[in-house]
């Protein structure tokens, strides 16, 4: 069994916050032995699987890595017989993000890491969670990112894959191998008001996730799991890709630690003491 895992949820940016906490961890010379990723989750947990320093793992994510519009998404939108609408559909244009992630991870492969690290995605046609753990790093951080109509979807192994914040937001269930488990969850924040079909979509598809997020963490404590969910005291309405707002969730993940530390330290002591 695994002794120590670290569970990143989606947040977007806000993910970056696991880079703080793991510096924490190793001023007091812990290290996860494990670490599962959802969608940016998985993003900054590769950076730590890989060893990568905090201070270039926070450049990661930039302002306009999200800002190449695809055009002919307003025409198929609009008329989607006559421009084909598909599958692939996508409002933005995933070749940045792609060569962001060939940048940082490229030539890596998942079972080649210095920390096993595991990647969860969601399979496009049927809805089930599918957690990679060989082949290349680069493509399964690229289909975990890929959140559907925003971003096309990645084919690996001839499965079509995307966000894996559709499936399981807080994968704890994937570290059930593990004695103790530190999560990073983020909840959506609701719409403060209804005035528009987006803010309307928003509104049931964070309902659907912060339920499916509970419910996997319950189901975790349910199962005898040690599982310590740590929380960040930053502003709530940090837009999703707010890049600038980087060295502040880092610096709030650093105090987040710091505050729990001695639970911390208490639960990896018990779960030593069980096993021995």
């Amino acid at each position: 069994m695994k002794r120590l895992a670290l569970v990143l949820g989606s947040g977007g940016v806000r993910s970056a916050a696991a880079l703080g906490i793991t510096h924490v961890l190793e001023d007091e010379g812990v290290s996860p032995d494990l670490i599962v990723g959802c969608s940016s989750g998985a993003l900054y947990g590769a950076a730590i699987a890989m060893g990568m320093s905090h201070a270039k793992a926070m450049t990661l994510w930039s302002a306009d890595l999200t800002e190449q519009r695809r055009w002919r998404a307003y025409a198929e939108l609009l008329a989607p017989r006559l421009f084909g609408f598909g599958a692939e559909f996508s409002l933005r244009d995933a070749r940045r993000i792609s060569a962001r992630i060939q940048l940082g991870f490229g030539g890596w492969q998942l079972e080649s890491l210095p920390t096993p690290l595991r990647v969860v995605t969601t399979e496009a046609a049927t809805g089930a969670s599918v957690v990679l753990t060989r082949g290349s790093l680069a493509d399964a951080l690229c289909a975990s990112v890929a959140l559907p109509f925003v971003f096309p979807s990645v084919q690996i192994d001839g499965r079509r894959l995307v966000d894996g914040v559709l499936s399981n937001p807080l994968p704890v269930s994937v570290a059930s191998d593990a004695r103790a488990v530190i999560t990073l969850g983020f909840r959506g924040v609701m719409p403060r008001r209804i005035d528009s079909p987006g803010r309307l979509l928003a509104q049931v598809t964070t309902t659907m996730i912060n339920n499916l997020q509970q419910a996997h963490v319950q189901a975790a404590h349910a199962a005898g799991q040690r599982v310590l969910s740590i929380e960040l005291d930053i502003d709530a309405r940090i837009g999703l890709w707010q890049a600038s707002a980087i060295p502040r969730i880092y610096e709030a993940g650093r105090r987040a630690a710091r505050a729990r530390l001695p639970e911390i330290l208490a639960m990896l002591d018990e779960t030593s003491a069980r096993a021995a």
